[in-house]
Protein backbone atom coordinates (compact mmCIF):
# COMPACT_ATOMS: atom_id res chain seq x y z
CA UNK A 1 0.00 0.00 0.00
CA UNK A 2 1.16 3.39 -0.47
CA UNK A 3 0.31 6.94 0.01
CA UNK A 4 1.55 8.65 -2.99
CA UNK A 5 0.31 12.95 -1.97
CA UNK A 6 1.73 13.63 1.00
CA UNK A 7 3.07 17.10 1.98
CA UNK A 8 5.99 18.00 4.49
CA UNK A 9 5.09 21.31 5.23
CA UNK A 10 1.52 23.09 6.08
CA UNK A 11 0.60 26.08 4.03
CA UNK A 12 0.43 29.65 5.61
CA UNK A 13 2.72 31.26 7.97
CA UNK A 14 5.07 28.99 10.16
CA UNK A 15 2.78 28.73 13.70
CA UNK A 16 5.62 26.70 15.55
CA UNK A 17 4.02 23.06 14.33
CA UNK A 18 6.66 21.04 13.17
CA UNK A 19 9.75 22.06 11.86
CA UNK A 20 10.06 25.92 10.04
CA UNK A 21 9.08 25.76 6.03
CA UNK A 22 12.33 24.38 4.32
CA UNK A 23 13.69 22.65 6.89
CA UNK A 24 14.08 18.59 7.17
CA UNK A 25 15.68 17.64 10.52
CA UNK A 26 16.23 14.02 11.84
CA UNK A 27 13.33 12.23 11.61
CA UNK A 28 11.11 14.74 9.98
CA UNK A 29 10.57 12.19 7.42
CA UNK A 30 10.54 9.32 9.51
CA UNK A 31 7.29 10.54 11.31
CA UNK A 32 5.26 10.63 8.14
CA UNK A 33 6.27 6.96 7.42
CA UNK A 34 5.82 5.57 10.84
CA UNK A 35 2.15 6.82 10.96
CA UNK A 36 2.04 5.43 7.12
CA UNK A 37 2.92 1.76 9.01
CA UNK A 38 0.53 2.22 12.01
CA UNK A 39 -2.57 2.52 9.42
CA UNK A 40 -1.06 -0.19 6.92
CA UNK A 41 0.32 1.43 4.41
CA UNK A 42 3.71 0.67 3.69
CA UNK A 43 5.22 3.53 1.13
CA UNK A 44 4.96 7.19 1.28
CA UNK A 45 4.97 9.35 -1.93
CA UNK A 46 5.78 13.05 -1.26
CA UNK A 47 4.63 15.36 -3.63
CA UNK A 48 5.50 19.01 -2.10
CA UNK A 49 3.73 21.89 -3.98
CA UNK A 50 5.68 23.22 -7.26
CA UNK A 51 4.17 26.51 -6.74
CA UNK A 52 5.80 26.79 -2.93
CA UNK A 53 9.71 26.68 -4.19
CA UNK A 54 11.37 29.42 -4.89
CA UNK A 55 13.23 27.91 -8.02
CA UNK A 56 9.45 27.90 -10.07
CA UNK A 57 8.73 31.49 -9.41
CA UNK A 58 10.40 33.29 -12.49
CA UNK A 59 8.69 30.30 -14.27
CA UNK A 60 5.42 30.71 -13.22
CA UNK A 61 5.55 34.45 -12.94
CA UNK A 62 2.61 37.03 -11.53
CA UNK A 63 -0.13 35.13 -13.02
CA UNK A 64 -2.78 36.78 -11.05
CA UNK A 65 -2.17 40.33 -12.79
CA UNK A 66 -4.13 38.93 -15.60
CA UNK A 67 -7.36 38.62 -12.97
CA UNK A 68 -10.30 41.40 -13.47
CA UNK A 69 -11.95 40.90 -10.18
CA UNK A 70 -8.90 42.84 -7.89
CA UNK A 71 -9.91 41.33 -4.64
CA UNK A 72 -9.53 37.46 -5.80
CA UNK A 73 -5.72 38.73 -7.55
CA UNK A 74 -4.82 40.21 -3.87
CA UNK A 75 -5.93 37.77 -1.82
CA UNK A 76 -3.77 35.15 -4.15
CA UNK A 77 -1.10 37.29 -4.58
CA UNK A 78 -0.79 37.47 -0.55
CA UNK A 79 -1.50 33.52 -0.25
CA UNK A 80 1.50 33.42 -3.00
CA UNK A 81 4.35 35.08 -1.52
CA UNK A 82 3.29 33.63 1.87
CA UNK A 83 3.65 30.10 0.87
CA UNK A 84 6.73 30.86 -1.52
CA UNK A 85 9.26 29.39 1.35
CA UNK A 86 10.60 25.81 -0.31
CA UNK A 87 13.50 25.52 -2.39
CA UNK A 88 13.32 22.29 -5.06
CA UNK A 89 16.80 21.50 -4.55
CA UNK A 90 16.07 21.26 -0.95
CA UNK A 91 13.11 19.56 -1.14
CA UNK A 92 14.63 17.13 -3.40
CA UNK A 93 17.76 16.40 -1.14
CA UNK A 94 15.75 16.06 1.85
CA UNK A 95 13.89 13.03 0.31
CA UNK A 96 16.66 11.78 -1.70
CA UNK A 97 18.29 11.38 1.62
CA UNK A 98 15.67 9.56 2.97
CA UNK A 99 15.31 6.77 0.59
CA UNK A 100 19.30 6.39 1.19
CA UNK A 101 18.90 5.76 4.93
CA UNK A 102 16.01 2.77 3.92
CA UNK A 103 12.80 4.61 4.24
CA UNK A 104 10.01 3.35 1.95
CA UNK A 105 9.59 6.70 0.55
CA UNK A 106 9.13 7.98 -3.06
CA UNK A 107 9.98 11.86 -4.65
CA UNK A 108 6.92 13.19 -6.32
CA UNK A 109 5.73 16.81 -6.75
CA UNK A 110 2.26 18.58 -7.33
CA UNK A 111 2.76 19.94 -10.75
CA UNK A 112 -0.09 22.90 -10.02
CA UNK A 113 -1.02 23.44 -13.72
CA UNK A 114 -1.43 26.85 -15.82
CA UNK A 115 -1.81 26.08 -19.02
CA UNK A 116 0.74 29.04 -20.60
CA UNK A 117 3.15 27.52 -18.71
CA UNK A 118 3.41 24.12 -18.44
CA UNK A 119 5.70 23.60 -21.07
CA UNK A 120 8.51 25.70 -19.16
CA UNK A 121 7.43 24.17 -15.88
CA UNK A 122 8.19 20.48 -17.51
CA UNK A 123 11.63 22.53 -18.89
CA UNK A 124 12.40 23.31 -14.94
CA UNK A 125 11.50 19.74 -13.45
CA UNK A 126 13.55 17.93 -16.59
CA UNK A 127 16.95 17.38 -14.62
CA UNK A 128 15.26 15.90 -11.38
CA UNK A 129 14.88 12.04 -10.26
CA UNK A 130 11.41 11.95 -10.07
CA UNK A 131 8.84 8.81 -9.32
CA UNK A 132 6.12 10.41 -10.27
CA UNK A 133 4.24 13.26 -10.97
CA UNK A 134 0.79 14.46 -9.42
CA UNK A 135 -1.10 17.84 -11.65
CA UNK A 136 -3.79 19.66 -9.75
CA UNK A 137 -6.14 23.14 -10.36
CA UNK A 138 -6.18 25.29 -7.52
CA UNK A 139 -6.25 28.40 -10.01
CA UNK A 140 -9.26 29.44 -12.16
CA UNK A 141 -6.76 32.79 -13.30
CA UNK A 142 -5.90 34.58 -9.61
CA UNK A 143 -8.56 33.02 -8.39
CA UNK A 144 -7.65 30.31 -5.44
CA UNK A 145 -10.48 28.16 -5.53
CA UNK A 146 -9.69 26.03 -2.63
CA UNK A 147 -8.72 28.83 -0.50
CA UNK A 148 -11.18 28.93 2.64
CA UNK A 149 -10.44 33.45 2.28
CA UNK A 150 -11.38 33.39 -1.25
CA UNK A 151 -14.37 31.08 -0.98
CA UNK A 152 -16.98 33.71 -1.39
CA UNK A 153 -16.73 33.58 -5.16
CA UNK A 154 -18.77 30.34 -5.79
CA UNK A 155 -21.65 32.95 -4.67
CA UNK A 156 -20.54 35.96 -7.04
CA UNK A 157 -19.75 33.68 -9.95
CA UNK A 158 -22.52 30.89 -9.54
CA UNK A 159 -21.70 27.54 -8.28
CA UNK A 160 -22.72 25.83 -11.89
CA UNK A 161 -20.06 28.31 -13.56
CA UNK A 162 -17.65 28.04 -11.23
CA UNK A 163 -17.58 24.28 -11.71
CA UNK A 164 -17.57 24.92 -15.69
CA UNK A 165 -14.40 27.03 -15.32
CA UNK A 166 -12.77 24.55 -13.09
CA UNK A 167 -13.23 21.11 -15.29
CA UNK A 168 -12.11 23.13 -18.07
CA UNK A 169 -9.21 23.46 -17.24
CA UNK A 170 -9.16 20.28 -15.49
CA UNK A 171 -9.96 18.32 -18.98
CA UNK A 172 -6.94 20.29 -20.20
CA UNK A 173 -4.24 19.32 -17.49
CA UNK A 174 -5.69 15.40 -18.25
CA UNK A 175 -4.82 15.99 -21.63
CA UNK A 176 -1.58 17.23 -21.55
CA UNK A 177 0.21 14.34 -20.68
CA UNK A 178 2.75 16.43 -18.52
CA UNK A 179 1.92 14.52 -15.38
CA UNK A 180 1.40 10.93 -14.04
CA UNK A 181 -1.66 11.61 -11.97
CA UNK A 182 -4.87 13.78 -11.76
CA UNK A 183 -4.73 15.22 -7.85
CA UNK A 184 -8.34 15.67 -6.02
CA UNK A 185 -9.81 15.80 -9.44
CA UNK A 186 -13.11 17.73 -7.81
CA UNK A 187 -11.52 19.57 -5.38
CA UNK A 188 -14.22 22.37 -6.35
CA UNK A 189 -16.50 20.56 -4.36
CA UNK A 190 -13.94 21.47 -1.10
CA UNK A 191 -16.27 24.04 0.83
CA UNK A 192 -19.33 21.83 -0.35
CA UNK A 193 -21.02 24.13 -2.99
CA UNK A 194 -22.78 21.94 -5.29
CA UNK A 195 -24.54 22.23 -8.55
CA UNK A 196 -27.90 21.44 -8.49
CA UNK A 197 -27.70 18.42 -10.60
CA UNK A 198 -24.10 16.13 -10.58
CA UNK A 199 -22.23 17.72 -13.44
CA UNK A 200 -21.96 14.48 -15.42
CA UNK A 201 -21.65 16.92 -18.66
CA UNK A 202 -18.67 18.15 -16.93
CA UNK A 203 -16.68 15.20 -15.95
CA UNK A 204 -16.97 13.47 -19.54
CA UNK A 205 -13.86 15.32 -20.69
CA UNK A 206 -11.66 15.07 -18.12
CA UNK A 207 -12.31 11.07 -18.08
CA UNK A 208 -12.02 10.65 -21.84
CA UNK A 209 -8.92 13.37 -21.63
CA UNK A 210 -7.55 10.86 -18.88
CA UNK A 211 -8.03 7.61 -20.65
CA UNK A 212 -6.45 9.06 -24.32
CA UNK A 213 -3.43 10.69 -22.72
CA UNK A 214 -2.69 7.76 -19.87
CA UNK A 215 -2.83 9.60 -16.96
CA UNK A 216 -4.15 7.96 -14.00
CA UNK A 217 -6.22 9.63 -11.27
CA UNK A 218 -6.18 9.42 -7.55
CA UNK A 219 -8.38 8.41 -4.85
CA UNK A 220 -8.24 10.82 -2.09
CA UNK A 221 -9.41 10.74 1.61
CA UNK A 222 -8.83 14.77 1.61
CA UNK A 223 -11.86 15.82 1.29
CA UNK A 224 -13.28 13.63 4.09
CA UNK A 225 -11.32 16.29 6.08
CA UNK A 226 -13.30 19.54 4.65
CA UNK A 227 -17.23 20.50 4.26
CA UNK A 228 -17.19 18.63 1.11
CA UNK A 229 -17.18 14.70 3.54
CA UNK A 230 -16.26 12.67 0.84
CA UNK A 231 -13.55 10.95 -0.64
CA UNK A 232 -12.16 12.34 -3.96
CA UNK A 233 -13.46 11.67 -6.25
CA UNK A 234 -17.35 11.71 -6.72
CA UNK A 235 -18.85 8.55 -6.69
CA UNK A 236 -20.33 8.79 -10.33
CA UNK A 237 -16.72 10.69 -11.47
CA UNK A 238 -14.85 7.55 -10.12
CA UNK A 239 -17.15 5.13 -11.67
CA UNK A 240 -16.62 6.96 -14.94
CA UNK A 241 -13.09 6.41 -14.55
CA UNK A 242 -13.31 2.62 -14.45
CA UNK A 243 -15.50 2.17 -16.75
CA UNK A 244 -12.69 4.32 -18.90
CA UNK A 245 -9.81 2.17 -17.80
CA UNK A 246 -8.49 5.39 -15.89
CA UNK A 247 -5.98 3.81 -13.64
CA UNK A 248 -5.87 4.66 -10.11
CA UNK A 249 -3.24 5.88 -7.12
CA UNK A 250 -4.08 6.49 -3.56
CA UNK A 251 -4.16 9.59 -1.43
CA UNK A 252 -4.33 11.63 1.38
CA UNK A 253 -2.81 14.71 0.73
CA UNK A 254 -1.60 15.12 4.27
CA UNK A 255 0.56 18.09 5.24
CA UNK A 256 1.27 16.99 8.74
CA UNK A 257 2.54 13.63 10.04
CA UNK A 258 -1.08 12.27 11.37
CA UNK A 259 -2.08 13.03 8.72
CA UNK A 260 -0.13 10.86 6.55
CA UNK A 261 -2.43 7.67 5.34
CA UNK A 262 -5.71 9.30 6.95
CA UNK A 263 -9.22 7.62 5.96
CA UNK A 264 -7.61 4.33 4.03
CA UNK A 265 -10.55 1.95 4.75
CA UNK A 266 -12.72 4.72 3.08
CA UNK A 267 -10.36 5.49 0.41
CA UNK A 268 -9.96 1.43 -0.31
CA UNK A 269 -13.82 1.22 -0.16
CA UNK A 270 -15.06 3.73 -2.67
CA UNK A 271 -12.11 2.15 -5.39
CA UNK A 272 -13.82 -0.84 -5.17
CA UNK A 273 -17.27 0.52 -4.91
CA UNK A 274 -16.34 1.96 -8.72
CA UNK A 275 -15.17 -1.57 -9.96
CA UNK A 276 -11.07 -1.28 -9.33
CA UNK A 277 -9.26 -4.06 -7.87
CA UNK A 278 -6.03 -2.48 -8.75
CA UNK A 279 -3.94 0.62 -7.65
CA UNK A 280 -0.44 1.97 -9.74
CA UNK A 281 2.64 1.56 -8.14
CA UNK A 282 5.49 3.84 -9.31
CA UNK A 283 9.15 4.07 -9.84
CA UNK A 284 11.27 6.61 -11.90
CA UNK A 285 7.69 7.18 -13.83
CA UNK A 286 7.03 3.69 -14.82
CA UNK A 287 3.76 2.21 -13.78
CA UNK A 288 3.28 -1.45 -11.91
CA UNK A 289 -0.43 -2.30 -11.35
CA UNK A 290 -0.86 -4.04 -8.24
CA UNK A 291 -3.42 -5.41 -6.36
CA UNK A 292 -5.62 -3.52 -3.91
CA UNK A 293 -5.67 -4.47 -0.26
CA UNK A 294 -9.12 -5.60 1.04
CA UNK A 295 -10.83 -3.26 3.35
CA UNK A 296 -13.58 -3.55 5.78
CA UNK A 297 -16.67 -0.84 5.60
CA UNK A 298 -16.17 2.42 6.34
CA UNK A 299 -16.74 2.99 10.42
Amino acid sequence: MGDYHVHLHPHGPYRGVGPPPGEYPPGHLESYVEQAARRGVTEVGFTEHLYRCVEAAPVLGRFWDAEPRLDLAAQTASFFAEDLTLSLEGYVAAVTAGRERGLPVLLGLEVDFFPETIDAVLDLLAPYPWDFLVGSVHWIGGWAVDHGGAAYEYRRRGIRRAYEDYFALEARLAASGAVDVLAHADVIKKYGYRPQHEPVDLYRPVVEAAARSGTAVEVSSAGLRYPARQVYPEPAFLAMFAAAGVPITLASDAHLPEQCAYGWDEVVAAARAAGYAERLRFRRRRAEPVPLPDSRPPG
